[in-house]
């Protein structure tokens, strides 16, 4: 992996420099993080364990609240860890593989809200063919085809970073590995590669932009045939929905659709949707979903009364 190369470590200088602000830092992605994984980890128990969340919209959230647990972890923990370095240092190997997971787990979480949305407009514009067409086997075939096409789009992000020469320096101005931080330190013209990258992830996080906003106008268009009871539950969900799709891939597309060129606002970009999104998926389905509540709370009286009656 660290051919043509001299590098074979990176330092991150991560979100600042000053030693108060580092502490801040420390305390408040802690706590971000320890909320998403608590509340993804949350859904992802409920889903399993409750009866009544058995149906494919459910299906498709189990899975992504995984892929945002995962997704918060492959940059997270490092940044907690690091604003309490003195030097933060990362290996070319760890670098490449952080790369690996970034993609491979942000690319998964788009590809279930694009299932997500299929499964809205299969239930509200078809809702008589919805049991023949959203079936387990349909759903669990479309998500083997979701981890499968993650895994061959971070495979073609991260080979050519590996063909990437680095002669030094080695300060990555980020708090992790990404393409953009990485094409500034190349010891070559990265002019190709970054257009095959934004070829890659900006074909992506573009085309599923257009695609769920188009799927969600058309579904919001066909709500005018229902009842107000079933048109109110159904922006509900919907609502909850376009929220996600709005916060996570505005900025992905801001990140991954541009010329190698790097702004002030790139890190907080980075965190709004490496770790603000995920934080803030298990709230916005929540909160908005009456059934995941009530789902929630039968299971919590279930385990207090069998521990009560130990």
């Amino acid at each position: 992996m660290q051919q043509n190369n001299s590098v074979t470590e990176f330092i991150l200088l991560g979100l600042t420099q000053d030693p108060m602000k580092k502490k801040m830092v420390f305390i408040i992605f802690f706590i971000l993080y320890m909320g998403t994984v608590v509340g993804n980890l949350l859904i992802i128990v409920t889903i399993r364990f409750s009866r009544t969340l058995g149906t494919p919209m459910y299906y498709f959230l189990f899975y992504l609240s995984l892929a945002d647990s995962c997704f918060s972890t492959s940059t997270a923990p490092r940044l907690i860890v690091d604003s309490l370095s003195a030097k933060k240092i990362i290996t070319y190997n760890e670098c490449m593989t952080q790369v690996f997971a970034l993609h491979f787990f942000g690319c998964m979480e788009v590809f279930v809200l694009i299932l997500m949305a299929i499964d809205r407009y299969v239930a509200i514009c078809k809702p008589l063919r919805y049991p023949t067409i959203m079936s387990r086997q349909v759903c669990t075939i479309m998500i083997v085809l979701a981890w499968i096409g993650s895994f061959f789009h971070s495979i073609a992000e991260v080979v050519p970073a590996l063909r990437l020469p680095f002669c030094g320096p080695n300060l990555i101005d980020h708090y992790c590995c990404d393409l953009q931080p990485l094409l500034k330190l190349a010891c070559m013209d990265t002019y190709l590669i970054n257009l095959e990258w934004v070829s890659n992830s900006g074909a992506i996080c573009t085309g599923s932009f257009v695609i769920l906003m188009i799927s969600y106008i058309v579904i919001l268009h066909s709500l005018r045939n229902y009842s107000a009871e079933g048109k109110k539950k159904a922006l509900s969900t919907c609502t909850s929905h376009i929220i996600v799709v709005i916060i996570f891939f505005g900025p992905c597309i801001f990140t991954y659709t541009r010329p190698p060129t790097t702004y002030p606002m790139d890190k907080m970009v980075a965190v709004f949707y490496t770790i603000g999104t995920p934080f803030l998926n298990p709230l916005i389905y929540t909160l908005r979903n009456a059934e995941v509540k009530n789902a929630m709370r039968k299971l919590w009286r279930v385990k207090i009364t069998s521990e009560s009656r130990r």
